[in-house]
């Protein structure tokens, strides 16, 4: 199974996109929303309705600064010191929590449990889900929901995706991304303990246009 041998590589993809991430983004009110189109598809509905929630791959917060404004006790893990850093800034003063770490890492040692664990387009699709699921579930509580959502795999390419930092020139620093059917989603949750697993593609706005995996998972 790939896997990224140099952390301080992959970290260096993650500040590369934090530092293009236009400062504007930041500056825009917190929204929650699944999917890639604006105003399409589910909301923090999928998630039940918990009293504590951990976003992995947190990016800009703005997911995680909806729920805190609802709320919620909230913690975001974020591979970039860099967004850490911006993220902390723009959030921090709702009581959010940010830690800079490495997900799988963070999960092996985090000693809190959570009504909640969910991915936008995050860490869950750039993570080894044989070694990410079963950490997930040992951070939550019982009945707790595991949901991401990411693009739907490519057909006939599955497993590990290798994808380049800044195209096919400069150093060469890397890191994957990880697809499969919605079948195999569900066989991956329910094989790392969770139960009521599903994975679903939900159907763009426009006939044609790409559309977004949902995967949602309850913890026993």
């Amino acid at each position: 199974m790939a896997a990224v041998d140099n952390f301080d590589d992959e970290r260096a993809v993650w500040d590369t996109y934090a530092e293009s991430t236009r400062k504007d983004v930041f500056e825009s009110e917190p929204v929650f929303r699944w999917t890639q189109y604006v105003g399409h598809g589910p909301g923090p509905e999928v998630l039940g309705e918990p009293e504590s929630a951990l976003e992995i791959g947190c990016g800009t917060g703005r997911a995680l600064a909806f729920l805190a404004r609802q709320g919620v006790k909230m913690r975001g893990v974020d591979m970039s010191p860099v967004m850490v850093a911006n993220t902390m800034r723009r959030w921090g003063p709702l009581g959010a929590e940010f830690v800079c770490a490495e997900v799988l890492d963070f999960l092996k040692h985090d000693t809190q449990t959570y009504d909640a664990v969910y991915s936008v387009f995050g860490a869950a699709w750039f993570s080894d889900p044989r070694k990410l699921f079963p950490l997930v579930r040992q951070r939550l509580n019982p009945g707790g929901v595991f949901a991401f959502s990411q693009p739907p795999a490519i057909p006939g390419a599955y497993g590990p995706q290798g994808m380049y930092k800044g195209g096919f020139a400069g150093p060469a620093r890397y890191t994957y991304r990880y697809s499969y059917t919605p079948a195999s989603w569900r066989s991956l949750l329910v094989s790392a303990g969770f139960t009521e697993a599903a994975a679903v593609v939900l159907d763009a706005p426009k006939p044609d246009h790409i559309g977004t995996l949902s995967v949602r998972a309850v913890a026993p």
